[in-house]
């Protein structure tokens, strides 16, 4: 086979490329970024694709390329508040495996962006089947924790197999969401520890093991 001359490309890689264009990716993140700044500031209600080219300071022209209309932004914005998943405690007992998880939670409803943006959020899902999906995707990612730990706790015969998780789950949160957006009274641990006794104390199959013979409990902070 003859040896190909200097220059002289082979035809199934030209007009090809090794990866996204990094000029694409990079004004990509600039809407994403701007867009959850604009609705932490004002809610899905007051954002604008013409406030995000601002912000961003991306072309109208540009933003609509990626994405069709405002929902489709929104949609994709949102998913990104998913980021940062961890692995749910595992400390040997439901009790602590919960405790942790809504002190957790806790922190974050005062502390993270999605806490801010969610109302808005649950008020455009009335109206919009598509955000309506991103909220309950949202709402799933909130509570896979808190499932995960409650299957753990029904395997180690803690709950009884055949309990409704999902009302366990819903009566674990709720009180929490409760205060955030509705009461605004603040979060504590001593409120917290009401939820889990209160709770768990009418689906528990037996007494749990006294303090101390359980191990270190250890908080997030």
């Amino acid at each position: 086979m003859a040896e190909k001359r200097k220059g002289e490309r082979d035809a199934s890689t030209v007009g090809k490329r090794s990866g996204p264009d990094p000029r694409v990716v990079l004004s990509r993140e600039r809407v994403l970024t701007a867009t959850l700044d604009l609705m932490t500031e004002t809610g899905l209600g007051g954002l604008t694709i013409d406030d995000v080219s601002k912000r961003s300071g991306v072309a109208k022209t540009t933003i609509y390329r990626h994405w069709p209309n405002r929902t489709a932004l929104v949609i994709d914005a949102c998913l990104r508040m998913t980021d940062g998943d961890e692995e749910p405690p595992d400390t040997g007992t439901i009790e602590d495996d919960v405790h942790a998880i809504l002190t957790n939670l806790a922190t974050l409803l005062v502390t993270a962006r999605w806490a801010s943006i969610l109302p808005s959020i649950v008020d455009a899902a009335e109206r919009d089947p598509e955000i309506a999906e991103v909220h309950s995707r949202l709402q799933r990612w909130h509570a896979a924790p808190l499932r995960a730990a409650l299957e753990r706790a029904a395997l180690r015969g803690e709950i009884p197999p055949e309990a409704d998780l999902s009302s366990i789950a819903a009566a674990l949160l709720g009180p929490l969401y409760f205060r955030r957006w509705f009461s605004r009274e603040p979060i504590d641990q001593g409120f917290v520890q009401v939820i889990v006794l209160g709770v768990l104390g009418g689906v528990r199959c037996d007494p749990p093991k006294p303090r101390e013979q359980r191990g270190p409990r250890h908080w997030p902070r």
